[in-house]
């Protein structure tokens, strides 16, 4: 029948206390980046209805897909979703509470065969059928988990399901409302992270490095404050020696892999950060050139409820013919730079306690 078809939702479990205890900004974007995740991995020609905060409607009319098809989809939704969440986790600079609040989300897939229709507001197409309402009701039960694959009964019973993995574990369950009961099985998900893997980070400088310059200052500001501050590219231009401007950020959260240019004059540096450490006592940020050969290094260490230490050392690739020509004709005028650097960031500082 033309108006029988898949009804798919996957929907992101732990969306609501992470929008309500995190800053705005920060957990919009990543919410963003997390649907298109979803988005991105559709293989089963899964048409959108609409988005819908933490879950996305798919559907397709026609005939199911068989149980396996779906298994295979929801387990790439499932995988790359999680590969995003431990990816952001690894690369992970910003302290606020969305960006730690990542790695806490997680997903549900509901999947239902049914009767419903569409309709079109504008340039908006809607769905409409009791089966979208029993759908969405299912989204709200008792499952004590929140990372599961959901199937209505209609989907469990229509098809074999030898070639699904072993580890499935279907449990029957039962969704009660005023008027009917929806029975439906479902399995936990949770098997499936074991296998997830991340890409290297490696960003730094190809193969042995040496450090070739190292610079320090005290300075009398507590370690976040130094942190936030050093850390803000945007920022680079008040109190970095040279620097004019600092533009094309590749990422709107800061972290492992965000590249930018660095615009000195006319000169244009590409860095991408390429390492991040951080304890109670001290965080520790790396930058390098595009091509791999030459990182600088911002050492904050604590040294009291308000002084902080900054080491900035500039390391290089361990090639004889690089160092020879760095100590020749580099070394002395960097570390010129790096010290009116040092010096601008103390002013910089007084000036922003004399404007508050």
């Amino acid at each position: 029948m033309d108006n029988q078809g898949l009804l798919f939702i996957p929907d992101i479990s732990g969306y609501t206390k992470f929008i309500n205890n995190t800053e705005i900004e920060h957990s919009r974007y990543i919410i963003q980046e997390l649907l298109e995740v979803l988005v991105n991995a559709n293989n089963l020609d899964l048409k959108i209805s609409e988005i819908e905060g933490d879950a996305i409607l798919f559907y397709r009319f026609g005939k199911s897909p068989s149980v396996e098809e779906m298994y295979r989809q929801v387990e790439k939704m499932f995988c790359n979703f999680h590969k995003y969440t431990r990816q952001y986790e690894d690369r992970r600079i910003c302290p606020c509470k969305a960006c730690e609040g990542v790695k806490d989300l997680t997903l549900k897939v509901i999947t239902h065969h049914g009767e419903f229709s569409t309709y079109t507001v504008k340039e908006f197409s809607k769905l409409i059928g009791r089966d979208v309402i029993k759908a969405h009701q299912l989204l709200k039960n008792d499952i004590p988990l929140h990372e599961y694959w959901l199937v209505t009964d209609d989907i469990y019973q229509q098809d074999k399901k030898e070639n699904l993995p072993e580890w499935l574990e279907w449990k029957e369950g039962k969704k009660h409302d005023d008027t009917n009961e929806i029975d439906f099985h479902y399995s936990m998900l949770s098997p499936l992270r074991e296998n997830i893997t991340t890409d290297a980070n490696e960003f730094g400088i190809k193969g042995n490095n040496k450090q070739v310059l190292s610079i320090q200052k005290e300075y009398n500001e507590d370690l976040d404050t130094m942190f936030r501050t050093v850390a803000d590219l945007s920022l680079r231009p008040q109190w970095m020696d040279g620097i004019t401007a600092v533009d094309n950020v590749t990422t709107k959260i800061p972290q492992v892999g965000t590249g930018h240019n660095c615009v000195a004059d006319k000169k244009i540096n590409v860095l991408v950060t390429s390492g991040f450490k951080k304890d109670d006592k001290s965080i520790t940020i790396e930058e390098t050139d595009k091509k791999r050969t030459f990182t600088g290094q911002f050492i904050l260490e604590k040294k009291g409820e308000n002084k902080t230490l900054l080491t900035f050392n500039c390391l290089l690739r361990k090639n004889p013919l690089l160092l020879t020509v760095f100590n020749l004709f580099m070394k002395k005028k960097l570390e010129r730079s790096i010290g009116r650097s040092l010096e601008n960031l103390e002013n910089y500082f007084k000036s922003q306690k004399k404007a508050a």
